[in-house]
């Protein structure tokens, strides 16, 4: 049937010798969609593009009726991102403010980081600005 025929085309069965390894192996691979059974190992998710949990959670549900969002990470994408949302279309920009008192707090930091880097140029704005030139 269509299951059969659509598990040969582009499926699988991985068995594993326990849940910590079962858990591993879906964080690593980071599916669109993942079903487990109990919330206990629903906690230990972290990679997965939407989570169905419990037997009654079926996985068309989500598709099509309970409100969750259907465009998801394909491909292990879910290791980096989420589903697509409302901020997807919102642009933000971060603002950054600082006084002469507190980029001089922090100015060993970044200059030490800019030319662990090779940023020469950079580490020299700050210490151009501290300088007074």
């Amino acid at each position: 049937g269509p299951a059969a025929d659509a598990l040969a085309a582009h499926g699988g069965i991985i068995v594993t010798t326990s849940m910590d390894e079962a858990i591993a192996l879906a964080n690593a691979a980071a599916p669109e969609h993942l079903v487990v059974e109990t919330e206990a190992l629903a906690r230990r998710v972290r990679c997965a593009g939407s989570l169905f949990v419990g037997p009654w959670s079926a996985q068309v549900a989500g598709d099509y009726a309970i409100g969750s969002n259907h465009v998801l990470p394909t491909a292990g994408a879910a290791r980096v991102r989420g589903g697509l949302s409302a901020a997807d279309f919102v642009r933000q920009i971060t603002v950054q403010r600082l006084t002469a008192g507190g980029l001089r707090r922090i100015a060993t930091t970044v200059t030490t980081l800019a030319d662990a880097e090779g940023l020469v140029a950079h580490a020299g704005s700050v210490r151009r600005r501290l300088s007074g030139r």
